[in-house]
């Protein structure tokens, strides 16, 4: 790949020099150039984190803009503003991702087509700064005419080359694994410490910054700016399409799809009759690209070659193949019994449904605590109140004496708070080992910008998927793993963290069970090095067994506690799970 990538760098790079073409073949590149810059900053947000945007393009705008402003009013050339716009297009990211960026759905794309309208009515109503729809009139290029586009193909060359650096770096990062890891699944990425509305709002701006520069230079580049040619829905559709079309997420599918549909784009206005035949093109390649190339011109390519030439992977049950665990962080350890987490009062409605109904229940550092109860009695809502996955209605929730009720998920997981899921929530589209270093332990910017898998932390993730029995899958897709395995890395990646306090959520569900006795050992282990636990399970024999104390949860509140022996013969334990109270049997194994 690296020698393709270079062959076709050295091409664009001579290809003025080569004398191919004409004038206008070199400005139909400099367009080519333009819409990759576009699609490869769109990506950084829209391909990595999965938040579309359709308004691309009024960072275009806002950039050419602040260039002609600038050489108008304070007579300095565009190229030196193109930066400014860059910053000043990164500032407008900023304000508008802060708000929209912290929730999830529609709201965003909304947005962002709002915002582009927006920019083209200020533009068109403030003639006094923009001309309105006059327009701007730039001023001549100080080179000679005999050069022409020259120098603009190699400064939008230059810059392409620059948002494809950053990007390919930004995806080597902590950052961008967040991203990607926000794409495939935004809760769990909160539950793992990731900042999750910061890292967003960080791709948005960076995305922004180089489109804003890029609109400076275009704006030059022009010669004349005008707000239906700066801030034209079109315009964004087009960066849309070459990203999706190239394939969004990838590095490089960007810019093949910009170039594939500028050149398509400036064909059918030559040969096809104009704006009509550009919008049948438009159409047509997306129609092509949702039903047979969902994942784009180069995923698809690679997904092809795969297909081809499989690799030859071993999958076994794991049986004994656990080995010796590394030792957990020093400053976990601690002998004492003192309380670690408290819940007071505690509830949680959904609408008319009571799932938690004044819950409390106190775990005590160093012990293993079970929670069991029929299903539906609210055990898992409680989870999720205590990581911060819901917001509790009422009552109150300490971790080591101080209040987390209105703390984001991710910074409770800064405090120590780790969880894993009933149904297993790794990222799919990341590597074994990318999942397990993918946690973050503070939200501090250092931390975003170091290396994604390498140092002490890519380390201990091998040793850990090693103890695990998975270190051969490492480099594999996790979504590639059995689901049995894909709960043993879900655990190694908790245990990545500084974690005071691990929330399991049925762990031995769908897991071998010659691997629970490996389970219970591992729990065992790190019980003794000061890791708590709360652990909800439906395998009461498991839980029995590995637990003191044991809480039982029905219809949303505490009805019992107290050591296994005492919780498996208490009556209200017996009525909750079989409805008699008068029953003899003793709790088993519940359906």
């Amino acid at each position: 790949m690296k020698w393709v990538v270079g062959v076709v760098a050295a091409a664009l790079a001579v290809y003025p020099v080569l004398g191919i073409g004409t004038e206008y073949h070199l400005t139909v590149a400099v367009l080519c150039l333009l819409l990759a810059v576009q699609a490869v900053s769109w990506n950084i947000l829209s391909g990595y984190a999965g938040y579309v945007s359709l308004g691309h393009s009024a960072f275009l705008g806002i950039g050419a803009y602040l260039g002609g402003i600038a050489a108008e009013r304070l007579d300095i050339n565009p190229l030196l503003a193109a930066p400014l716009g860059g910053v000043l297009a990164a500032g407008v990211a900023v304000a508008i991702g802060a708000v929209v960026l912290r929730s999830r759905g529609a709201a965003f794309v909304i947005v962002t087509i709002a915002l582009l309208l927006t920019m083209q009515v200020l533009a068109t109503n403030l003639p006094q700064l923009t001309h309105g729809n006059q327009g701007l009139a730039m001023p001549l290029p100080p080179w000679s005419r005999d050069t022409g586009n020259l120098p603009f193909y190699y400064l939008f060359l230059a810059l392409l080359a620059l948002t494809l650096a950053f990007s390919a770096w930004i995806r080597t990062r902590k950052l961008g694994s967040g991203l990607i890891a926000i794409r495939e699944d935004e809760g769990k990425a909160a539950a793992i410490g990731i900042p999750t509305t910061r890292y967003k709002v960080t791709a948005y701006a960076s995305g922004a910054f180089f489109t804003g520069v890029a609109g400076g230079i275009y704006g030059y580049f022009l010669s004349y700016i005008s707000p239906t040619t700066m801030f034209a829905v079109l315009a964004s559709v087009m960066v849309v399409l070459a990203a999706l079309l190239g394939g969004r997420g990838s590095l490089y599918g960007p810019v093949v799809g910009a170039f594939v549909v500028a050149i398509g784009s400036e064909a059918a206005t030559v040969y096809g009759g104009g704006s009509s035949s550009r919008l049948l093109l438009f159409g047509a390649l997306l129609t092509g690209v949702v039903l047979f190339l969902p994942q784009g011109l180069l995923p698809g390519a690679a997904a092809w070659w795969r297909a081809r030439h499989p690799r030859t992977v071993e999958y076994t049950d794991q049986e004994g193949a656990l080995g010796r665990l590394p030792p957990v962080r020093a400053s976990l350890a601690s002998g004492s019994q003192a309380e670690l987490l408290r819940i007071s009062g505690v509830s949680k409605r959904f609408g008319g449904l009571v799932a938690v109904d004044g819950a409390d229940l106190v775990v005590r550092r160093g012990t293993i605590t079970g929670l069991i109860g029929p299903n539906g009695s609210g055990k898992t809502t409680l989870f999720n109140l205590v990581t911060g996955t819901l917001r509790a209605d009422a009552g109150e929730i300490t971790f080591e004496g101080r209040h987390i009720d209105r703390m984001p998920p991710w910074e409770r997981c800064h405090l120590g708070l780790g969880r894993t899921f009933q149904t297993t929530r790794l990222f799919h589209g990341m590597s074994v080992l990318e999942n397990v270093v993918a946690p973050l332990p503070d939200g501090r910017w250092r931390t975003a910008v170091r290396g994604g898998v390498t140092g002490a932390e890519a380390r201990r993730a091998r040793e850990l998927l090693d103890f695990m029995g998975l270190g051969r899958f490492a480099a594999e897709p996790a979504g590639s793993l059995s689901y049995g395995q894909q709960k043993l890395v879900e655990l190694a990646q908790i245990l990545m963290l500084d974690t005071r306090l691990i929330l399991l959520d049925e762990p031995a569900g769908g897991i071998n069970p010659a691997l629970v006795e490996h389970l219970k050992g591992v729990i065992r282990q790190l019980a003794d090095q000061g890791v708590t636990f709360l652990l909800v399970e439906h395998n009461i024999p498991l839980v029995l067994d590995l637990c003191d104390p044991v809480v039982v949860f029905s219809q949303g509140r505490t009805i019992a506690e107290g050591p296994p022996g005492k919780i498996r013969d208490d009556p209200a334990v017996l009525e909750a799970y079989l409805g008699d109270p008068k029953a003899e049997r003793k709790v088993e194994r519940p359906c």
